[in-house]
């Protein structure tokens, strides 16, 4: 029924069960009190976010009492703030939402004042302004309207009948880039609030009961979810604050574990071997004296040789001979610097692939061609890219790649090889400016899907009854 039809006649006992569908809430129990004003729920982690102009405020709910491992994350738009007395004489500042209630198939809209009832046998309390004029109270019955359960929350219903919410998230970022700025906008179009975090201005409070990251000298709040766009010359420091958000329990678009191995080269070509993930031929050795073996072991030049820490094309050669191979291999060594050996796949004629992966689709795919005399197709280097239709096997390669990483988001590079699809690299951070111009399509509202999807709240597991 819709809020704005006229009510039938209910009778409420002293406690009665209900549903807050608006904030995810299918069965609850509530106690009817009389003697106040506005209805009280029980909430925790109570933070304002949003504009002033229209504050919301997220916060938590544990709607069965002794089941702290159910949490349902809600976010409303603050319509007041008032002082309310309690029973006992205590008087407490709170927040005020409008919300709907449901009873046997009636809807109405409500208000309630959040604050923490954690030691309160009801999680909820009815207050006058939500018993409309169509309820009469019998003080000395319980549930005269239909029993709910509390069976609800194990079911998959949690997750498909979730509202959607403004979201608060958090951008890991030290950069004023297309990239983060496409995030911000994005996100504010959909309601939600995003903030952007240097990486490097966060520190940590690292203890067993209360993990937390801080920031300019303040707690940074909860956030719904992290979208880290973390620089490769800051990854272990990033990876570690990333940590931190993980032990907190907020949901990261891609895990510290799966950007840290796809930082390191020779980890990712080895978690890729051991998925058995097509890729050129790699060498690598520490020795000095292995120049001659480790070239064998890849094959006849010309050859590429690629730092470890190198990014966008920059520390990666092409050596025509074998000669060339050898003195540029010498040189790396002298600088005592990590690299790799891979066999030049000529057929890819100085092009790649990048697919991009979001949830465990690839939601888009361009060909990035090197600018002219250049082998290496990064578009930070001058090369051009447009949009191009893959076939099924790179499709599959790409998001096995992904899927080896544990990467929700990943831009997975690849050749066209005669023996299949080859892949140079797997991104954990890629850019939105080239993939979203040759394409033309909305990567980063494809993203924002995936993460309002994942934050809805986890059914949890039955009891067994003693």
């Amino acid at each position: 029924m819709s809020p704005s039809e006229p009510l039938d006649s209910l009778q409420f006992g002293w406690e009665e069960w209900i549903g807050l569908p608006k904030l995810g809430v299918p069965a609850i129990k509530a106690k009817v009190d009389t003697g106040a004003r506005t209805s009280a729920l029980h909430a925790f982690d109570i933070e304002t976010f949003g504009p002033a102009s229209r504050p919301k405020v997220r916060f938590t709910l544990h709607p069965i009492p002794g089941r702290d491992d159910l949490v349902i994350p809600c976010s409303a738009t603050i319509i007041d703030r008032r002082d309310v007395t309690s029973s006992n004489g205590e008087s407490e500042s709170r927040f005020v939402i409008e919300t709907l209630m449901s009873v046997n198939g009636d809807r109405w809209p409500i208000e309630i004042t959040l604050t923490n009832r954690h030691g309160m046998a009801s999680r909820m309390l009815l207050g006058r302004q939500a018993l409309k004029d169509h309820i009469s109270i019998v003080a000395t019955d319980r549930f005269l309207q239909p029993e709910l359960s509390y069976d609800v929350y194990s079911t998959s219903k949690m997750r498909s009948e979730a509202p959607d919410r403004a979201l608060r998230i958090a951008v890991l970022s030290r950069e004023d880039n297309y990239s983060t700025r496409r995030l911000v906008e994005e996100g504010e179009k959909r309601g939600h609030t995003v903030e952007v975090v240097n990486t490097t201005r966060c520190y940590m409070a690292i203890n067993a009961m209360a993990p937390e990251v801080h920031y300019d000298g303040k707690r940074l709040p909860r956030f719904d979810a992290v979208i880290p766009r973390i620089g490769a010359s800051i990854t272990p420091y990033g990876a570690a604050i990333l940590r931190q958000f993980e032990t907190i329990g907020t949901y990261c678009v891609n895990g510290s574990a799966g950007i840290v191995a796809s930082r390191d080269k020779l980890h990712a070509h080895q978690i890729m071997a051991r998925a058995k993930i097509g890729m050129p031929n790699t060498a690598f050795a520490a020795s000095p004296r292995d120049t001659g073996n480790i070239i064998a072991l890849v094959g006849t030049a010309p050859l590429i040789v690629k730092l470890l820490e190198s990014t966008q094309g920059k520390g990666v050669v092409l050596a025509e001979t074998k000669k060339a191979a050898e003195s540029v291999i010498d040189a790396f060594r002298g600088l005592k610097a990590n690299f790799l050996v891979q066999d030049f796949v000529k057929e890819a004629a100085g092009e790649d692939i990048r697919c991009l992966v979001i949830g465990g689709k690839v939601v888009a795919s361009m060909k990035r061609t090197g600018a002219e005399g250049d082998f290496r197709s990064n578009l930070h280097r001058g090369g051009s890219a447009k949009s191009v239709r893959i076939t099924k096997e790179e499709r599959d390669t790409a998001l096995r790649a992904a899927r080896a990483f544990n990467l929700n988001m990943a831009g997975v590079d690849l050749l066209r090889a005669e023996k299949g699809p080859k892949v140079l690299e797997v991104n954990s951070s890629p850019g939105f400016e080239g993939i979203e111009g040759s394409t033309g399509k909305n990567i980063v509202g494809k993203l924002y899907d995936t993460i309002e999807a994942r934050v809805r709240p986890a059914p949890i597991r039955k009891r067994k009854a003693n």
